[in-house]
């Protein structure tokens, strides 16, 4: 548990340094690719005009806007330094960090979607986005290291 705690909190700083933060070029890379996928999926299935430049039209008074911070990443590493963290083989890890990235990026888009369409005054967006939508996402991430926990249970090794 020491290990796996300590190799948590080195990797997540780690992690957010060159995937999310904008210190890293690797990071700029990501996060404008993930903003784009969403804006993409956004604005074919919202109706047309509602989708412009990296802005969301809630109503014609109020729009939201796609940053780093609700393009899906954060979730996504957090997971990822939890299972690279984690005893197991560099197979099931590969595996269940991709598997993360789909489930993550999926339920981000139906996320902001669902933002999109359900928040109607400017007052509702704090409980849709950031409180439903966050647990959400924290839901999908627990039962997602739940099961990777599980598909690596014939590799424990005690000590």
């Amino acid at each position: 548990m020491k290990h796996f705690t300590l190799g948590y909190l080195i990797l997540l700083p780690l992690l957010f340094a060159l995937f999310f933060f904008d210190i890293s070029p690797i990071a700029n890379f990501v996060n404008t690719y993930q903003t784009k996928l969403s804006l993409l999926f956004l604005s074919h299935s919202l109706d047309a005009g509602r989708v412009v430049g990296t802005d969301i039209w809630v109503n014609p008074h109020y729009k939201i806007f796609i940053t780093n911070a609700c393009n899906g990443m954060i979730p996504i590493l957090v997971l990822d330094a939890a299972i690279l963290a984690y005893h197991a083989s560099w197979f099931k890890k590969i595996l269940w960090i991709g598997i993360g990235y789909i489930a993550f990026t999926i339920t981000n888009l139906v996320r902001l979607y669902a933002v999109a369409i359900l928040v109607k005054k400017q007052s509702e967006f704090h409980f849709y986005h950031t409180i439903l939508g966050n647990i959400l996402l924290l839901v999908v991430g627990l039962v997602l290291f739940y099961l990777f926990l599980n598909s690596t249970k014939h590799q424990r090794v005690t000590r």
